[in-house]
């Protein structure tokens, strides 16, 4: 028999539950917006304990815990099962205050309550989420008995809407970065002759890289772009950039671009043009790389915008890194950037990252390291795999973005 059995009836638990998987927080890194919210709950308070919990099937985890080295209890062994079942009894009074919680018969047994250097004084205020039911608690402890006098109870719900408003913020949050993702290019499986791997790993919920790529008439154009920033002003200029870039190539390829693939230069500088007021307004900038690639021939006319991340992988292993470019979209008005050229060949791959791959390859960010990345993986599947596995191992503390398209060997 679980420990809430009595407290909760099936069907509420499984409401609770599913608002609790709704948020995709349980077993997350500690963050500073939530650690924020202990500290200063231990400062004012004069307490020597705070925390910011989810309530789960079988334990009470700690998304922040201030003054005990935990992560996590058996739910049974928890004052807040008490607090979480409260806000379905006494939704207008559901703060739960016990100013010696080692004297209280229904709490008293709990380990960790009483006793020497064990808690005392408990408070603790339920948090809701997305369809209102409670997932977890804002919690303050002593040692020492204690009690809330009317401005202190008002204080302490005012730190439990500050832990709410963080937790809809999460919510909103998902439902942005699902938006991202649904906004990646669809994997292109019919290029004639062609192979493309990619992936696209966000160091947040969130991210400013993005990556594109989208057939024309007789090729394929790739954009790989970097906004300067995380989270979710990123991803909103982001969005604002790769529909900018898409839009001038699409408007070139149907209604009279140049001889041969996309002028990539003259779409940077016009999609540059587009978005001057935006970067203007918003003080920021972006990097930006953007290759169109001949099918019948390999021919890559390619525009660097101060990105400074793509390479040719040659069939041979020699790598040789793609220079040229002008300064960032956003830094200086008015500014024209010119195409460069080069060939692929049966066998070569040209390769396009983010700089957050070059931070997890070398502490200096040596664009070497990228070099000798890229030279150890045969194929764009294989190059691809390798950079998810980095992030994997060591969380990543910048987006990560890898493109990578190969010209297939001549049979």
């Amino acid at each position: 028999m679980t420990s809430e059995a009595p407290l909760l009836p099936d069907h509420l638990e499984g409401e609770r539950m599913r608002d609790v998987e709704r948020l995709e927080l349980l077993d997350t890194p500690h963050e500073e917006r939530f650690d924020k919210i202990t500290r200063m709950a231990c400062r004012v308070f004069g307490v020597p304990m705070a925390s910011v919990s989810l309530m789960d099937h079988d334990r009470q985890w700690f998304k922040s815990i201030l003054g005990l080295q935990l992560s996590e209890v058996p739910r049974e062994r928890t004052v807040c099962r008490t607090t979480i079942a409260r806000a379905y009894e006494r939704p207008d009074d559901p703060a739960l205050v016990l100013p010696d919680a080692a004297t209280d018969p229904a709490f008293m047994d709990i380990p960790g309550i009483g006793g020497e250097g064990g808690i005392r004084f408990y408070a603790g205020y339920p948090l809701f989420g997305p369809t209102g039911h409670p997932v977890g608690t804002f919690c303050i402890y002593d040692t020492e008995e204690r009690s809330l006098d009317p401005d202190q109870l008002d204080t302490f719900a005012e730190l439990a809407e500050w832990a709410q408003r963080e937790l809809d913020r999460s919510d909103e949050l998902e439902r942005a970065a699902e938006i991202q993702r649904q906004l990646l290019p669809r994997p292109l499986p019919d290029l004639p002759g062609y192979g493309i791997a990619t992936v696209c790993l966000p160091a947040y919920m969130v991210g400013g890289d993005f990556f594109d790529h989208y057939r024309l008439r007789d090729g394929v154009v790739i954009t790989v772009a970097d906004v300067m920033g995380k989270g979710l002003g990123a991803a909103i200029l982001s969005s604002a950039v790769r529909s900018s870039l898409r839009g001038v190539g699409r408007v070139f390829d149907r209604f009279g671009r140049p001889e041969g693939v996309l002028e990539t230069g003259l779409a940077l500088s016009v999609a540059a043009e587009h978005l001057a007021e935006d970067f203007e307004h918003t003080g920021t900038f972006v990097t930006a790389f953007v290759a169109a690639i001949d099918f019948s021939t390999g021919h890559i006319e390619f525009a660097d915008a101060g990105h400074g991340l793509a390479a040719i992988r040659r069939a041979d292993g020699e790598v040789e890194p793609l220079h040229g470019g002008g300064p960032p979209l956003g830094i200086l008005p008015e500014t024209t950037w010119i195409s460069a050229t080069a060939q692929l060949n049966p066998g070569d791959t040209l390769v396009v990252c983010s700089d957050g791959l070059l931070d997890l390859l070398d502490e200096q960010s040596d664009p070497a390291a990228l070099c000798r990345f890229v030279a150890s993986h045969t194929t764009p599947e294989a190059l691809v795999d390798a950079a998810q596995a980095l992030t994997e191992s060591e969380p990543p503390l910048d987006d990560v973005t890898v493109v990578a398209i190969r010209r297939n060997e001549v049979l």
